[in-house]
């Protein structure tokens, strides 16, 4: 695999956890402290390439693939979709930080990372020093949240989580248009944020079988047992320990729906500060300048 010139001086590794075999890009400054970066639906961690350049200087910057992302490994779903809940994520990057000989980290995610993000917080809070979440609500509260307006806004919540494989028929019937439709969406207004070469690499990456079918599985987890998951933590009253940082597009679904501090705060026994950008659901990619300002501002 070749590297993107804006991963110059970036290293490649393959990194098998308990679950899954990680495909990892890892650089910026050695000895910096460490930074995680999580990417979300339907991307690959091309998407933190601009902000990656702004960074360099001031972290040691880890860009994973998600399980059944990117070049990550895809194997197929459990029935359960145990194999794809954010529990099971999260162990993975758990498990990545210690293989590159990181204790604690700062960490931010965005889209389905960043709900990987939240659970890693919770199931490995003594490990994350501050986070990050771009573009989201808790889960949980916004599958309660359900109504017309969420359900027409995110219809694929509940598209991708019927049994397989007719979300995956369907979608594979035109990947490459399904793909350009979810990219342009949620706010984005058109595909001009995406640089070429990341578009390609959303394209190589996304329209195969395999990783249509993961995609699905990381949401029908999301629609069950993560549900299991984040009401047991919430009844046994485990919540974030450390300041949390939200940012979110006001041109987005998030915004219109949900005030996404007050949801946060519930859900954080440290401080959460945030606000709304000028951009849609893709805010790495559409204000990379802007995201990586305020990573740096409140990762210190």
């Amino acid at each position: 695999m070749t590297t993107p010139a804006w991963f110059e001086g970036f290293t490649t590794h393959r990194i098998a956890t308990t679950g899954a075999d990680i495909f990892v890009r890892t650089g910026g400054t050695v000895g910096a402290p460490p930074l995680l970066l999580l990417h979300g639906f339907p991307q690959t961690h091309a998407l933190w390439h601009r902000v990656a350049q702004q960074l360099a200087h001031d972290y040691f910057l880890v860009l994973p693939d998600l399980r059944g992302y990117g070049d990550s490994s895809h194997a197929p779903g459990q029935p359960d979709h145990s194999n794809y809940s954010k529990r099971a994520m999260a162990l993975d990057m758990a498990e990545v930080m210690t293989a590159l000989g990181h204790d604690h980290f700062f960490l931010c995610g965005h889209d389905r990372g960043g709900r990987v993000a939240h659970r890693l917080a919770l199931d490995h809070a003594a490990r994350v020093r501050k986070l990050c979440v771009i573009d989201i609500a808790p889960t949980l509260d916004m599958y309660a949240r359900t109504d017309m307006d969420f359900a027409r806004a995110y219809y694929h919540w509940f598209h991708l989580i019927q049994p397989a494989p007719l979300p995956e028929t369907m979608i594979g019937g035109n990947a490459r248009a399904y793909l350009h439709a979810k990219l342009g969406g949620w706010g984005s207004a058109g595909l001009a944020h995406i640089e070429p070469q990341a578009l390609a690499d959303y394209e190589r990456c996304f329209c195969t079988p395999e990783a249509i079918h993961t995609a699905c599985e990381d949401y029908r987890a999301s629609a069950g047992i993560d549900l299991e998951h984040d009401r047991e933590s919430r009844a046994r009253g485990e919540k974030i320990a450390c300041d949390t940082l939200v940012i979110w597009g006001e041109h987005g679904v998030v915004h219109r729906l949900f005030d996404p501090l007050a949801l946060w705060q519930a859900q954080c026994a440290g401080v959460v500060t945030g606000q709304a950008v000028p951009a849609g659901h893709f805010i790495p990619e559409q204000l990379p300048e802007a995201t990586a300002h305020a990573l740096r501002a409140f990762m210190r």
